[in-house]
């Protein structure tokens, strides 16, 4: 008998070889190329969302009564807003108070020169304020109707600073507490982190946080 010839091994050419990794090598390049061009551009969308976040905060102050206070977050400092009644405003203007205040005119730079006036704020009856005790950091507690008047209080070494944020004299704060830039959108919505139209004001300029 006769054995069946084998089947014989086809034999691919050199030219389509080449041909075939050639191929492969462009469409693993094409893949690694849109790899490394989208992670740039993911991470500036991520980037600008997060700057964004930072940057403003808006704030819905419609329901908030005379008396009452919120406290919000902006770029990792708490900021309280306070709807001051009309008694608390016209103790602001009080000489016996001035006297006791150790930058009664915030004449240092701890605010925008938009809110450097009496009341430390655009709209007198709201102000907005950094809630950091420009001693050491401490956040101060709102003391409304006590004794000695309305006022902020820093537990931690004392300081005392009026509904302006104005700090009173030989506390161991240096500074009235900072006021940040901020804005109003609508009448009851304030947008914290930028400047009203035409103002310019550089947060990181303040003399202390």
């Amino acid at each position: 008998m006769t054995d069946n010839p084998s089947t014989p091994t086809p034999v691919i050419p050199p030219s389509q070889n080449r041909r075939s990794f050639l191929q492969l090598l462009t469409a693993s390049s094409v893949t690694v190329g849109g790899v490394v061009v989208a992670c740039p551009f993911l991470n500036s969308l991520s980037s600008q969302n997060t700057t964004l976040e930072q940057n403003f905060v808006d704030i819905d102050i419609s329901s908030l009564k005379a008396g009452q206070q919120i406290t919000v977050t902006w770029q990792g400092h708490p900021v309280f807003i306070l709807n001051r009644p009309t008694e608390a405003l016209q103790a602001l203007q009080d000489a016996s108070l001035i006297t006791r205040l150790r930058d009664p005119d915030s004449k240092e730079l701890q605010q925008p020169s938009y809110t450097q006036n009496w009341h430390r704020s655009i709209r007198p009856e709201t102000v907005v304020l950094i809630g950091s005790c420009t001693h050491l950091g401490c956040v101060p507690t709102l003391k409304l109707g006590a004794k000695l008047g309305s006022f902020y209080n820093c537990a931690c070494h004392g300081s005392r600073f009026d509904l302006a944020g104005r700090v009173y004299k030989s506390m161991p704060a240096p500074y009235n507490l900072p006021i940040p830039p901020y804005t109003y959108l609508k009448p009851n919505i304030i947008r914290i982190g930028e400047n009203p139209k035409g103002q310019n004001f550089d947060f990181t300029q303040i003399k202390q946080i």
